[in-house]
């Protein structure tokens, strides 16, 4: 393959919608260690929202979007994982392959700190993919860098799940809808939440055992402790951050695990230090996370056979209308972009 360029989404330094069109970027030939690959599709999430609007805009012109899944077009020398024709899918953080997590923040993030997955075709080091699950179709398979990992490993890296555990899991975006999936693919008990009505059935089309309506109960933590009758829930995996994280606490049991995980309502709030020494709650900042999590996460999902919960799907010219209709909440799941 002669080097090439490649369509791609540009953002603009500092962000925002007016500030997002089309450009290029180069496509090298795959050199040792590298793959280059044919973009099929990418999922929206609240970081890429945060980027793209301008709420954390980039400090340069950046392709956005931090997933990517398409097939493997070429393959540089020595680079004996991916042969050509694999469905493959990115990985979040492409240095953090295994281990403790050692990389802070965001300068390596595709989509951040560097260029993402909103265009057709890019070449990367192999170690920045890894294979898609059996019989996903690519907009399915983009569902699982960012969201999906994140539930993964809160819930089984970090919490260490097992059958019979009670999750509770908040709202319909995408980690939580694969927090509930995975929790209840392991045998565990989960409550959920939501302000919809219509949104709590299908909670419970998805296995919720029960849901509880935060909007109509705003004591909800305390709630979901007494459904447990009175123990308090096992893991919490907490997406809005400052104005659910006392609830979260509420609910949960002496020695239990919150995954502080989203910033839906703000980046700053009280933090209720009482309840968490007297009931010795684990809190756990948790940013998505490594190769090796995805590779297991992977593994499971081929073995049980879950498939994601995908809203709709938008094409690449339609990235600011599927920012858009995030911004409106009426979404169930994972908003996709077909390249």
């Amino acid at each position: 393959m002669k080097h090439s360029l490649s369509r791609a989404v540009v953002v603009q330094p500092g962000g925002g919608f007016e500030r997002v069109g089309f450009g290029e970027r180069a496509v090298p030939k795959p050199g040792p260690g590298e793959i280059t690959v044919r973009l099929r599709a990418s999922s929206l999430n609240y970081h890429d929202y945060a980027v793209v609007s301008g709420m954390w805009g980039p400090s340069e012109a950046r392709v956005p979007m931090s997933d990517g899944a398409g097939e493997v077009e070429a393959v540089g020398p020595g680079t004996n994982e991916f042969e050509v024709g694999d469905r493959v899918v990115s990985t979040f953080f492409p240095t953090w392959l295994e281990g403790a997590p050692e990389v802070e923040g965001f300068a390596t993030v595709p989509g951040d700190g560097i260029d993402g997955y909103a265009r057709e075709r890019v070449t990367a080091l192999a170690t920045a993919f890894t294979r898609a699950p059996s019989g996903w179709d690519h907009a399915e398979a983009a569902t699982l860098t960012t969201a999906a990992l994140t539930a993964w490993r809160a819930l089984h890296a970090d919490a260490g799940l097992k059958g019979g555990d009670v999750v509770l899991v908040q709202g319909t975006g995408g980690v939580s809808l694969f927090a509930l999936q995975f929790a209840k693919a392991a045998g565990a008990t989960v409550i959920a939440t939501s302000s919809s009505g219509a949104k709590l059935e299908r909670l419970r089309g998805l296995g919720a055992d029960h849901v509880v309506n935060y909007r109509e109960d705003a004591a909800w933590g305390e709630t979901a402790r007494r459904l447990t009758g009175g123990r308090g829930v096992d893991h919490v995996l907490d997406v809005g951050g400052p104005a659910t994280l006392e609830q979260s606490m509420a609910a949960v049991r002496v020695g239990g695990h919150v995954s502080v995980i989203g910033i839906l309502t703000g980046v700053e709030g009280p933090l209720p230090l009482v309840p968490a020494l007297v009931r010795q709650i684990r809190l756990q900042g948790v940013l998505v996370g490594s190769r090796r999590h995805q590779i297991e996460m992977i593994r499971a999902i081929n073995a049980c056979g879950l498939r994601p919960v995908v809203d709709s799907r938008y094409p690449l010219d339609g990235l600011v209308d599927a920012f858009r209709y995030q911004e409106s909440n009426r979404h169930f799941g994972k908003i996709c972009i077909e390249i």
